[in-house]
């Protein structure tokens, strides 16, 4: 019933922005703690940064310092500035949100279905 929608991918030069955006949809649900990930061509998909609902912030060490992640609870949204981007960069991200839903016990983990970020040199 949840899901999650990345955009704001694209094309972009070496040392180049863009602002990610992930939109949760669906009803009778609460988001926990989101998160950011990313996966390039034949390797595996590793963390990126997360946030929690108070707007704690982490971040992988290769990352920090040019990548940010914000949140607005209400409306179920999470962003992810990329500045000063790099050929390494270049990677499917991925939107991950820990969900409860108020009929179900516990939560769950959504993805999104990704968007691409390619970093020309």
């Amino acid at each position: 019933q949840v899901q999650l929608v990345e955009s704001g991918g694209g094309l972009v030069r070496a040392g180049g922005s863009l602002r990610l955006s992930c939109v949760a949809s669906g009803s009778a649900f609460s988001i926990e703690d989101m998160g950011w990930y990313r996966q390039a061509p034949g390797k595996q998909r590793e963390l990126v940064g997360s946030i929690t609902t108070t707007h704690d912030a982490h971040y992988a060490g290769n990352v920090e310092g040019r990548f940010s992640i914000s949140r607005n609870n209400a409306k179920n949204t999470i962003h992810l500035d990329v500045n000063n981007l790099r050929p390494a960069d270049t990677a499917v991200y991925y939107c991950r949100a820990f969900v409860v839903e108020t009929t179900s016990i516990g939560g769950k983990v959504h993805w999104g279905k990704g968007t691409l970020v390619t970093v020309s040199s």
